[in-house]
């Protein structure tokens, strides 16, 4: 339209300054209009504010001068608190409640109804108080929390005031007054909830955080260019947000009488230019029109022709009387012809088409001429023998006084198809493959949740089968039976036989546990040689006990493996539990205790878990921490009972004797703590202590001049297994001769225990003397004896007390006697109790004696006592 620029050019002139000056106008107007708006918001906003400060400061005030009464009155009673805070509440004030937390425990409230339950609240271990309370302590100062959500209801801001008192000791922290002020209250006497109040208001700063805290009142208006006002508080701040109800659109409700004058106003320019420059340019138009219609038409030839070039389509066309065909070079081409421009009809057409698509392309071609539209897909097979696939396209048209015709298009897509085979096949390839994943998937889900060798549920299908049963219980009903099972002898059987016959054990054991437990019931496999069976317990403790007894019975009987038999038995633990909702790893503790019971009964047995298994776990519990915490405090000590020469009764040797000085019940005796120090495996480590006190008090002796010549000590097996032991027997430079150790029978004569014989003899070789104890209760033989060949033997007492009354015994007595003299080992006789056995084991020919009728087991001390006066000589 640049024939009408010089006609329309005042126009744009003029429109371009009334559209320039409309703006500037209106733009002011709104600038004006809001500014007056803004400062009407922030009135309102600023007196609400002023409100609040009032409010919040007057509420602080009066119960300030509360917290400077109790300063100095910090021993105030529940009364004279209540009479002061009532004539609080007799001021214009929004308090709700007052509350006096002396070491931060509340002791006093007003008013107290309703407020019952608040009194004895501890803030220490009220997680939702705690933090503002301890903040208040900590600082010193007023700490205002809210708006909080109040038990009696509503809301409330509290005001935490630490409480200073003047001490001995100079300023102490007395407690805490929290006042509660009503927040309904607070809004309303503020002007916050007048319904005549036109602006929208909102309040930041929970816990008075101020503006950068969270919004507790109104709307979110952050995104409303909002007029803010801060509101300073005893203990932070508060900001106020306020816009005008509606938004500050309300500003501008004139604008649209000045914007439609201003409109008007151009109209009555620009109307008269407009019309005269239409009228002028009409007749060019026309020109404008038909030279464009020349070019368009120019161009679409231009690119329907570059398009046909580039998209390889080919163009033919066939008049369906006559059958002739026009073909394009890129016909000719598609269908193995030379581009000649060679006459061409309906049966070099036909002639092209691959043997196997004639029929049906045919058909479509004939469907085509008769519906009008063609459409087909098919193969040609041209001279050369390259085969092509072929998508056709084309359309019936009759141009007047000729014959109808057919136009269409042909376009190679031989590499589409190839394109969707490969993909075909790699979608059958990727099916296949996902096919093989699910499977795998499947798989290893199974085997992560069962045990590869049996077949059986392992531990984690276990744990995650018991959260499933934690609500209803097994089966839904309301209870779980479980039955912890452990293979006896399993661990002979995989070391004398091997792997694999410990592998066909675990099969028939699960196989027996299949047979044996219903359909239903839950059997898995959660350990070496351990077993876990669920079921319900609705049929009672009977048919539980039937249960393992029957498994118990037919895990006894032998196994086949290799012609050999094979025998093991098991140890069950039954645990039941009962509720709607059940404590699954209670239930699994409870199991693992009582088969811990059954093996320690003597295993190939069951035991069901009770409330006294349970004492009785709990009481060992306390004895093991009692004795961890024991050898912590060395609170374990040697006790001694003297030796004597059984002819001249001169002090020999001693005894040292562990025993525990218990903080509380005193000194406790071997038998109170060595069966579950044993559990601990620190029996060791109490025989070492002993060990040290010993040889510490032998020095002690021979520095005051007593003659002391030897102690004997204990040695627990556990100990002889230790590779370290006789390192640190070389550091503690044993005198010879001063130090003896005594075994029980089963230790030496275990052949089998290549690091306790070696060790043995390692003791030997230190100058320390072996002491074989307990002899006669056990399986010595003389064939042992003289392998150790100790340096001493020690006469139970059980074959000690008999030898007044019974000669036989007497004679037994004299042969181990004379073993040991024919083998020149020394005879202790333990258990002396009378003078009269003192006299018939000497005769006898026994060495030397120990026992009541000389001396105790005593302490250091009062050893010392005794070797000072000599007191068992006045026994003899």
């Amino acid at each position: 339209m640049a024939w009408l620029k010089p006609i329309l050019l005042p126009a744009f002139v003029a429109l371009a300054v009334l559209v320039a000056g409309g703006i500037f106008i209106d733009r002011q107007s709104t600038y004006l209009a809001e500014e007056r708006m803004r400062a009407e918001v922030l009135g309102q906003a600023s007196l609400i504010r002023a409100k609040l400060e009032g409010n919040i400061n007057g509420n602080i005030q009066l119960v300030r001068g509360l917290v400077s009464t109790i300063s100095t009155e910090p021993n105030m009673n529940p009364a004279r608190f209540s009479s002061l805070v009532k004539s609080l509440f007799a001021e214009k004030s929004q308090l709700r409640s007052v509350a006096a937390a002396p070491n931060l425990v509340i002791s006093m409230t007003y008013p107290l109804e309703g407020n019952e339950k608040a009194i004895g609240l501890d803030y220490r271990h009220n997680a939702a108080q705690r933090d503002s309370v301890l903040r208040a302590r900590d600082s010193g100062k007023l700490v205002l929390a809210g708006p909080v959500d109040l038990v009696q209801g509503g809301q409330g801001f509290v005001g935490r005031f630490p409480v200073y008192i003047d001490g001995t000791s100079g300023r102490q922290f007395w407690g805490v007054i929290s006042a509660v002020v009503d927040a309904d209250r607070l809004y309303a006497d503020s002007g916050l909830l007048n319904r005549s109040l036109d602006i929208e208001v909102s309040i930041t700063g929970r816990d008075a955080t101020g503006w950068s805290g969270t919004r507790f009142f109104g709307p979110d208006l952050s995104g409303q260019n909002p007029v803010t006002a801060g509101v300073m508080l005893p203990a932070g701040s508060w900001e106020i947000a306020a816009i005008p109800k509606g938004g500050w659109a309300t500003a501008h409700q004139d604008a649209w009488l000045l914007r439609l004058g201003l409109v008007i106003a151009g109209a009555l320019i620009l109307l008269p230019i407009i019309i005269t420059g239409r009228l002028m340019g009409e007749r060019q138009l026309h020109f404008r029109e038909l030279k464009a219609r020349e070019e368009a038409l120019e161009r679409l030839s231009r690119r329907l022709g570059l398009a046909l070039d580039t998209s390889q389509v080919g163009v033919w066309e066939m008049d369906i009387v006559t059958q002739d065909l026009i073909w394009d070079d890129r016909m000719n081409e598609l269908n193995g012809y030379p581009a000649d421009n060679g006459k061409r009809d309906y049966s070099h057409w036909r002639k092209g088409l691959h043997p196997d698509d004639l029929a049906q392309a045919e058909a479509d071609f004939n469907e085509g001429i008769s519906s009008g539209t063609y459409r087909s897909e098919f193969r040609t097979l041209r001279p050369d023998g390259l085969v092509r696939h072929i998508r056709s396209l084309g359309a019936v048209y009759r141009d007047p006084d000729s014959n109808p015709k057919i136009l269409g298009v042909n376009w190679d897509v031989t590499a589409d198809v190839m394109l969707n085979e490969d993909l075909r096949l790699a979608k059958q390839l990727t099916d296949a493959h996902n096919r093989e994943l699910d499977a795998a998937r499947v798989r290893i889900e199974y085997n992560a949740l069962h045990d590869s060798l049996t077949g059986l549920p392992n531990r984690r299908y276990l744990d995650e089968r018991l959260k499933t049963l934690e609500v209803g219980g097994f089966d839904g009903s309301g209870s779980i039976a479980m039955l912890h099972i452990d293979l006896d002898r399993f661990k002979q059987i995989n070391d004398t036989m091997g792997h694999a016959a410990g592998d066909a054990m675990l099969v028939h054991a699960s196989s027996v546990l299949l047979s044996n437990c219903g359909l239903t019931d839950f059997v898995a496999r959660v350990g070496g040689d351990e077993f876990v069976v669920l079921t319900s317990a609705r049929d009672g403790d009977i048919y539980l006990g039937t249960l393992a007894e029957q498994i118990v019975s037919q895990m006894r009987q032998p196994v086949t493996y290799q012609g050999h038999e094979c025998r093991f038995g098991v140890s069950i633990g039954i645990a039941v539990e009962r509720g709607d909702v059940i404590d699954c790893k209670r239930l699994l503790i409870n199991a693992d205790i009582a088969l811990y019971r059954a093996k320690g009964r003597g295993r190939n047995r069951f035991e069901f878990f009770s409330e006294a298994l349970q004492a009785e776990v709990v009481n060992t519990k306390r004895v093991a921490d009692e004795i961890l915490g024991g050898l912590e405090r060395n609170e374990f000590i040697a006790f001694y009972q003297p030796q004597f020469d059984a002819r001249t009764h001169d002090l020999v040797g001693v005894e040292a004797l562990a025993r525990w000085d218990h903080p509380t019940l005193g000194i406790r005796p071997p038998d109170s703590f060595l069966p579950v120090a044993e559990d601990l495996n620190v029996v060791s480590t109490i025989d070492r202590l002993i060990l040290e006190q010993a040889l510490s008090d032998l020095d002690r002796w021979e520095a005051a001049g007593f003659r002391v010549p030897r102690a004997s000590v204990n040695v627990s097996l556990r100990r002889l297994h230790d590779e370290d032991l006789i390192t640190g027997l070389r550091q503690l430079d044993i005198a010879p001769g001063r130090i003896s150790f005594e075994l029980v029978e089963s230790i030496y004569l275990d052949e089998s225990d290549a690091i306790v014989g070696w060790n043995i003899d390692q003791i030997k070789d230190l100058g320390i003397d072996v002491e074989i104890d307990d002899f006669g209760t056990g399986y010595a033989s003389i064939v042992s004896l003289q392998k150790l060949r100790p340096k001493r033997l020690k006469i139970d007492r059980q074959l000690v007390d008999p030898i007044l009354v019974d000669r036989a015994q007497r004679q037994l007595l004299v042969s181990i006697i004379d073993i040991g003299k024919s083998m020149g080992i020394e005879v202790v006789a333990e258990g002396v109790e009378t003078m009269e056995h003192a006299r018939i084991l000497a005769e006898l020919g026994c060495d030397i004696l120990q026992g009541y009728a000389f001396a105790k087991p005593m302490s250091a001390a009062d050893l010392e006592n005794l070797l000072r006066t000599e007191a068992w000589r006045q026994a003899g």
